[in-house]
């Protein structure tokens, strides 16, 4: 399983369920949430044979930014 995390602009719950059915259609995303309560307002995904730039992508066709931060390996570990 892979873990990504994005710096992001989504900064309440509302902009969060914006963004919701974009990400719940990319099927190699497991599982999804978002820190609104940190500064750089992370989104966390895990999955398997994740893409950065579809993730991004989804963001930016609800009108948000989304920057890699992290990429992480971890076998059977969710976020």
């Amino acid at each position: 399983m892979e873990i990504l995390k994005f710096k992001t602009n989504l900064s309440g719950q509302e902009e969060v369920a914006k963004v919701a059915p974009l990400l719940d259609k990319i099927e190699t995303i497991s599982e999804w949430q978002v820190d609104t309560q940190s500064s750089e307002n992370v989104l966390s995904i895990s999955g398997k044979n994740l893409d950065p730039q579809r993730v991004e992508n989804a963001l930016a066709e609800a009108g948000f930014t989304a920057e890699i931060l992290r990429v992480l390996g971890i076998d059977g570990e969710g976020l």
